[in-house]
């Protein structure tokens, strides 16, 4: 396997802990097609860290829920949950992170921008969470979701959801808000789309993102953040 005991280092100081098992942070980091291209054995990828670390962060952030907002219901923070940790929201956290630059891949892979891609980050990060939890226990996950999952719940939130709540926000005063493709750039495998969000044809904030729901949610966070800002 290519040496990458920098990367590691920097990444564990960037997460505020250090791994006795350095192996199971590298296999949290390691996609198959670079297992593959190293004829490295399969299960040395991080797709079984990944599957233990989802059922550890639907614990963990279940119990944060239960325990920070009592008077919320079942079906409450069951959305809640849904909106922070499906994928968009961990590759959002994964993003703060820049998760993205320690992720081991292929040549192919590489090649088609997966190091960008929403679904390989926010697995990784749940791959890190299944690493940290056998290395250091439950406690050491439990302070890695909070610090970089469940932490500025409300500004998260607003983006998680930012598509919903501004169409929300638009109909109660019967406006109409429609998003508009205005840019396209970049070679074909690794584009980035530029929208802009209308609200009865006058463009009041515009996103940029690898593809164009998240292009626009971004378009529509940017109105909300202004909106929230005037008042």
């Amino acid at each position: 396997m290519t040496n990458n005991q920098p990367k590691i280092a920097e990444l564990q100081k960037k997460i505020g802990y250090e791994f006795h098992k350095k192996e199971l942070l590298k296999q949290a980091l390691t996609h198959s097609s670079f297992a593959n291209e190293q004829k490295i054995n399969k299960f040395k990828n991080y797709e079984r860290l990944e599957f233990l670390g989802d059922a550890v962060l639907e614990l963990l952030s279940s119990k944060f829920f239960f325990e920070t907002y009592p008077e919320m219901s079942e079906g409450e923070m069951t959305r809640l949950r849904s909106s922070m940790v499906c994928e968009p929201a961990l590759a959002f956290c994964a993003r703060d992170i820049s998760l993205g630059d320690y992720i081991l891949l292929g040549k192919g892979e590489e090649a088609t921008g997966g190091r960008l891609r929403d679904s390989i980050t926010s697995d990784v990060m749940e791959a890190v969470i299944g690493a940290i939890y056998l290395d250091g226990g439950i406690e050491h996950a439990d302070q890695f979701i909070k610090k970089f999952i469940l932490s500025d719940l409300e500004n998260k939130q607003l983006f998680y959801d930012s598509k919903t709540i501004l169409q929300e926000q638009v109909q109660k005063v019967g406006q109409t808000l429609s998003y508009e493709l205005v840019e396209e750039s970049g070679p074909e495998h690794d584009k980035l789309f530029t929208v802009e969000a209308r609200i009865d044809g006058q463009t009041e904030g515009r996103g940029q993102g690898r593809n164009k729901k998240s292009a626009q949610q971004q378009a529509a966070y940017q109105v909300l953040l202004a909106r929230k800002q005037e008042k």
